[in-house]
């Protein structure tokens, strides 16, 4: 009786896992295809960018405003922030709250510090009159550029909001799962940025 009651509980066990992992794939290729979809629309962005590049109205041009030495800042805190994150996800895979929350919070910090510099840029920019509605460059630049940093913004509340899933109910499966997608889309937003820096920082301080 022993036996049996053990194999029925080991069959139950076998398909809590079963159904854990099915969900797991559906949520992980649901999040693949909206990161796809945000692919798209980066890249209509960047086309649009491309198209718009030398339409400045006689006004205002990227090359005199453009800081390559600011931007390297921002770029850098961005990756350090995909590092950090990296070592987070690392200390979720050992079921260390303590060094998994240490190193998100310093990962939200690199984040907060990346959108106070794109912020205080955008005011700068404004100053100097180049605003969205200066030339269709400016406004390429603007849709562009904050699309990225509405996606950062998202990503820092999606942070808080994993803070509180985690003290309320620890490292469970559906916990995992959505550090997991936290940790794809951030680093996605690293490899935006990179073309970002590449194709708009770069070509427009020439």
């Amino acid at each position: 009786m022993t036996a049996l009651t053990n194999d029925h509980d080991t069959h139950d066990h076998d398909d809590h896992h079963h159904h854990e992992a099915e969900a797991a794939d559906r949520y992980m290729f649901g999040f693949w295809l909206y990161v796809i979809s945000d692919c798209l629309l980066f890249c209509t962005l960047f086309a649009t960018y491309a198209v718009m590049s030398q339409n400045f109205a006689g006004g205002i041009t990227p090359h005199e405003l453009f800081d390559l030495n600011f931007v390297a800042v921002e770029t850098a805190l961005l990756l350090l922030s995909s590092f950090t994150f990296g070592m987070a996800m690392l200390g979720a895979n050992e079921e260390n709250m303590g060094r998994m929350k240490l190193w998100l919070k310093i990962t939200a910090l690199l984040g907060l510090g990346f959108l106070a510099m794109e912020i205080y840029e955008f005011v700068h920019f404004s100053h100097e009159g180049a605003t969205p509605q200066t030339s269709g460059y400016w406004t390429a630049f603007y849709s562009l550029v904050a699309t990225h940093g509405l996606h950062v913004t998202v990503g820092l509340v999606w942070m808080a909001i994993l803070f509180v899933h985690f003290n309320r109910d620890g490292f469970s499966h559906e916990n995992k799962i959505r550090l997991a997608c936290l940790s794809l889309f951030w680093h996605f937003l690293d490899i935006i940025w990179i073309c970002v820096f590449s194709f708009v920082y770069l070509r427009g301080a020439m």
